[in-house]
């Protein structure tokens, strides 16, 4: 370790000696009661709650909570949307003296009994009826779990002793809490900085997902570091709309939020995020590359669909001009003074307006993590006035290891380690990283946490790197995913698959395979949001994806993007054979996790009849 990295691990670790999220909370708290902390629609309205409020709903939560039974290190399951009460409910856990566990509202009642039978949760909040249901379904399973609150009671059963209403917490809660004031404070104060501020559970691309535990201390190593890559202001607004039970969002919205007095605006149903947008006008915007890929879809379809053609014109030349702009500095050359005024100009007539109707005028920092992004589409953003910030992460880091800082962004990389944490590519091109970010181990699985982290403190990521002379960080792949060809080549499907996807709107989802095969092929999933519009524009009449897979031009568009993608890929990694898939795959559908990678597995189990097919021939 280099005598910088230790110097800066020791200043923010003597910065947060001794301190909790808890002792972070209650003096933002103290210092912002006033301003506002957390902001949803209602009705028609944006409402907010100001961080008093915040602290006042909580500390009624928590005393409800302690009348519940809910003592030190005792867990509580949250199960619901993007919502202001799912963090209440979470900061009342923990002034409890709990340790709240969110998980996805995607998983199966099977997935839910095994995450509350594994942390031994002894309350769950959930949102509804509906997702009520799901935790019956595994109750005589879970002893230890002895209330169910449910936000929105409408439809629950109202003479069930193990379940009651929020509404109904919240008055206990109210009630109690007068005469609870010391021990409330207590039950806080009690809270070491080695214990977990929060389990998460990953979603695993195979077998039960595993528990991280995510302690106070290296939560607060974290924040710290951010703060010193991003400039975050006091007051600077969030949109909060990616599922809190993933380390990136509850790290950019939840943890940030607490730590820096910030605004965080609910999105409950992903649908509203532009007009949340447009209200919110967030100095801080995190989205995984999917989301990255919905918008750039999205607008150039708005382009492509303008009546006027003098307007379409402009904006087909501005982006054509700033992207060979772009191009031009990532080759390390300089535009012209004549490319640069136009680029400033367009900026002004065009893309300006475009961030003012995103709702992205006033963005300070633009995030993308939890996946690869292409570099086409880091470089159109960028064209546009967007920098997105790629970083490099995991749940067992606490989320982030590498990014690229502002004004320093390289394209292609993760960017650099970030401060006071150490990272080396280990003989066998895994990434390794060691420091007070790295989890101290997964929840009942000591086998799992000595596979993960080795006797020196590394944790070994899984993933595949390499590093230039200026200590950027490029991933190539994950250690248990590439694909050994046939002729013994190792190639990152990832790479390969978004490599193609950004050749073309359609595609919404592709999974490269070839393990052990002669070649490289491919099974392609269409993009229904973009379908429509790219029908419309060619006068197809196509009702749903199942119908567009089968359809001549469908296939002529997905065997041009391709081919085109192919033009960009080593011989050995170009894809000869493919094949569209008649569905779309989602979280729900199980081949994808929620933070939307590909589960392979499950995939290639579902459709190895297909695969089989695109090797018939050469077998």
């Amino acid at each position: 370790m280099s005598n910088q990295v230790l110097a800066v691990r020791e200043q923010i670790l003597a910065d947060i000696e001794g301190r909790t999220l808890l002792d972070v909370y209650m003096a933002t708290c103290d210092a912002n009661g006033g301003r506002p902390a957390l902001v949803v629609k209602d009705g028609e309205e944006f409402v907010a709650r100001s961080w008093s409020e915040y602290r006042h709903e909580a500390s009624q939560i928590a005393m409800a909570l302690r009348r519940a039974g809910v003592g030190h290190g005792d867990v509580v399951t949250l199960m619901m949307t993007n919502r202001p009460e799912h963090v209440i409910a979470d900061v009342a856990t923990l002034l409890a003296g709990g340790v709240p566990v969110s998980v996805y509202n995607t998983f199966t009642a099977e997935q839910l009994g095994y995450i509350a039978g594994d942390c031994r949760a002894k309350v769950a909040i959930v949102e509804d009826a509906a997702f009520l249901a799901k935790w019956d379904t595994v109750r005589g399973e879970l002893p230890d779990l002895e209330l169910v609150v449910v936000l929105d009671a409408d439809g629950v059963e109202d003479d069930r002793n193990d379940v009651i209403s929020y509404a109904q917490l919240l008055a206990d809660g109210a009630a109690a809490l007068p005469d609870g004031q010391g021990e409330l404070e207590n039950s806080w104060r009690a809270v070491r900085p080695d214990d977990p501020v929060t389990v998460i559970y990953t979603s695993g691309t195979t077998g039960h997902p595993k528990g991280v535990v995510i302690t106070h201390e290296g939560l607060l190593y974290q924040l710290s570091v951010t703060q010193r890559l991003f400039d975050v202001q006091p007051g600077q607004r969030g949109l909060s709309y990616l599922p809190l039970a993933h380390i990136a969002e509850r790290m950019v919205t939840h943890y940030l939020g607490i730590r820096y007095a910030g605004t965080t605006f609910f999105v409950r149903d992903v649908s509203e995020v532009l007009e949340t947008l447009q209200q919110a006008r967030p100095q801080l915007f995190m989205a995984v590359p999917r989301v990255w890929e919905k918008m750039h879809t999205a607008l150039m379809g708005r382009i492509a669909a303008t009546d006027d053609p003098r307007r379409r014109k402009l904006a087909e030349k501005a982006l054509e001009v700033a992207i060979a702009n772009v191009g031009l500095e990532l080759a390390g050359d300089t535009p012209s003074l004549q490319r640069k005024l136009q680029h400033a100009l367009f900026d002004r007539l065009v893309f300006s307006r475009i961030r003012d109707g995103l709702g992205l005028d006033e963005l300070r920092y633009a995030i993308s993590a939890a996946a690869p992004i292409s570099t086409d589409l880091l470089v159109f953003f960028k064209a546009i006035g967007i920098e997105i910030l790629e970083v490099y992460g995991m749940t067992e880091s606490t989320a982030v290891i590498t990014a690229n800082a502002p004004g320093r962004t390289r394209i292609g990389t993760v960017g650099q380690p970030v401060p006071g944490v150490e990272l080396r590519i280990a003989d066998d091109g895994e990434i390794l990283t060691r420091g007070p970010h790295v989890m101290p181990g997964y929840l009942n699985r000591p086998e799992a946490t000595a596979e993960a982290i080795d006797a020196d403190g590394w944790l070994h990521t899984g993933d595949l790197g390499r590093m230039d002379a200026d200590g950027y960080l490029k991933v190539v792949g994950r250690k248990k995913e590439l694909i050994i060809t046939a002729g013994g080549k190792n190639l990152s499907p990832s790479n390969i698959e978004e490599t193609i996807k950004q050749r073309s709107p359609l595609i919404g989802q592709l999974c490269a395979v070839g393990d052990r095969r002669p070649y490289v092929a491919a099974l392609v999933v269409l993009d229904a949001d973009a379908l429509p519009a790219w029908c419309d524009a060619r006068g197809l009449e196509l009702g749903s994806v199942a119908e567009a897979a089968d359809h001549p031009e469908v296939i002529a568009e997905v065997q041009r993007a391709i081919d085109e993608g192919n033009e960009r890929l080593a011989r050995v990694e170009q894809v000869r054979r493919w094949q569209i898939v008649p569905a779309e795959w989602t979280a729900e559908s199980a081949e994808l996790t929620p933070s939307l990678k590909l589960k392979r597995d499950v995939i290639h189990s579902t459709y190895q009849d297909v695969i089989e097919g695109l090797y018939a021939e050469s077998a």
